[in-house]
């Protein structure tokens, strides 16, 4: 297995409320030697990440996170500011009950007027595929594409479950050839990894791989 390619995919993240900075710094400052595609962090601390770091790191900031039914003004301007902060990834929850609801020209609409504040940077919009039929997992790999986002990204990692191979399948059916998959949510090995990377995901959302290889290390397996 090559552990490297699969980190070099990997968005290390720290989402949970009560992450202390201190600790939000850790996870960036793992994300930059083990060399993952980005520190996945809050919102609030991306100021605080980028002076401290530079450009040594990659840093991504949610938006929406994790319900996604802030207003469309509010979850614009939290993504502009999340690029001001120093973010080069924004990843943003779609309005999961609009979408339910049949108002897919909302949830295009919201999505695009997020593409043009974060244009240059990698957007990534999070559809919450455990509360979404196969049908409607179908329309929102459409309505992603049509945004002009970067990758759809299954889960928050914070409803009923995370990624599914079969998330991964449907997405592949749906999305444009300009739009890339993220799974998250639930994925805590390489071995489940790197089976979500062959089915077709190019990125990884976890907390838990990093401290997993650090492991493997210190044991000296790998």
């Amino acid at each position: 297995m090559n552990y490297k390619f699969i980190l070099s995919k990997i968005d290390h993240t720290l989402l949970k409320p009560e992450a202390s900075e201190k600790d939000v710094l850790t996870i960036v400052s793992e994300s930059i030697e083990f060399g993952t595609a980005s520190a996945c962090i809050p919102p609030c601390y991306i100021k605080r990440a980028r002076q401290e770091f530079g450009e040594k790191a990659r840093l991504c900031a949610v938006a929406g996170f994790p319900n996604g039914y802030n207003g469309t003004e509010v979850k614009v301007f939290e993504s502009g500011k999340a690029v001001e902060d120093g973010a080069d990834e924004v990843d943003v929850v779609i309005n999961v009950g609009k979408f339910k609801s049949g108002d897919y020209f909302f949830v295009e609409n919201e999505l695009k007027g997020i593409r043009r504040i974060t244009e240059g940077k990698i957007l990534k919009v999070i559809v919450e595929t455990a509360l979404l039929s196969d049908e409607e997992i179908l329309t929102s790999g459409k309505i992603v594409t049509q945004s002009g986002a970067n990758y759809i990204k299954t889960s928050t990692g914070f409803s009923t479950r995370g990624a599914t191979l079969k998330d991964v399948e449907l997405f592949k059916q749906s999305i444009g050839k300009n739009v890339r998959i993220k799974a998250a949510g639930g994925i805590r090995t390489f071995e489940s990894a790197e089976a979500f990377l062959e089915a077709g995901a190019d990125r990884i959302g976890a907390s838990a791989l990093v401290p997993y290889y650090k492991n493997l290390m210190e044991r000296r397996i790998i």
